[in-house]
């Protein structure tokens, strides 16, 4: 079965694409939970329109995240978070924190479903994690755990 997907998907595909899922999977899951649609010759039809106007909106929009992820190379933020002793951090540092320390340390406005977080972030040092602007626009960015 078809279906066009109407939201992002992990795992399965991004926004508007087209993919090819099982029949049960598709007809009582993704359609029921407006996920996604029946990929048939009308909703073929829309979903051109709708990719013909979004890649003229995210054309316009490639330079300014090409701009702001070039306005990042190179900067590594500093997060304090609550350590014991051995280095172990208490808790976890979340895309939410990337993204606030972004704001207020790089002047840089970035929504956290775009922060991809690495693993193991459990005590104090330097890791990296990647901010997806577009598929086609992506950024590294360091930041280092400090003891508060």
């Amino acid at each position: 079965m078809d279906i066009i997907l109407l939201q992002d998907i992990e795992n399965l595909g991004y926004k508007n694409d087209v993919v090819k899922v099982k029949n049960g999977y598709g007809r009582n899951y993704l359609i029921p939970q407006g996920m996604g649609v029946i990929a048939n010759a009308a909703n073929n039809a829309k979903l051109d329109t709708i990719i013909a106007d979004l890649e003229a909106a995210e054309a316009a929009k490639t330079d300014e995240y090409k701009a702001t992820a070039a306005s990042l190379e190179g900067k590594k933020l500093n997060i304090a978070v609550k350590a014991g002793t051995s280095g172990k951090i208490f808790g976890s540092v979340t895309s939410v924190q990337i993204s606030q320390a972004l704001q207020e340390q790089c002047g840089v406005e970035v929504e956290r479903k775009k922060i991809v977080m690495p693993e193991g972030v459990k005590e104090i040092g330097t890791f990296t994690a990647t901010i997806q602007f577009s598929k086609e626009v992506a950024q590294d960015i360091e930041f280092e755990l400090i003891q508060d």
